[in-house]
């Protein structure tokens, strides 16, 4: 199966505008995959200028800092889809009586 197949285009097509789709239900989510890759490309590219700090030291800091990227973008979401779900829609059924 060639790269210029209808079959494979339409299904990177499809899963592209799933994560379109899925983005759009929950921006946070973008958010938190782009803030960990960013962390971890710092922490690459600070690991050359590490000096006297050990490796494990530098990794497991670097992993503490992308997780906290990644549960804050979590958290965040959970806030902001409970904030929708019960403050905003609540008021606009009280609109529409």
């Amino acid at each position: 199966m060639s790269a210029d197949s209808p079959s494979w285009s339409s299904e990177t097509q499809s899963q592209t505008s799933k994560l379109i789709e899925k983005s759009k239900e929950s921006p946070f989510v973008p958010i938190g995959m782009t803030g960990f890759a960013a962390i971890v490309g710092l922490g690459l590219y600070k690991l050359r200028t590490r000096k006297d700090t050990k490796m494990s030291v530098h990794l497991i800091h670097t992993r503490v800092a992308a997780q906290a990227c990644v549960v804050g973008a979590m958290t965040f979401g959970v806030l902001y889809s409970m904030y929708k779900e019960y403050v905003v829609k609540p008021k606009e059924t009280n609109l529409s009586k």
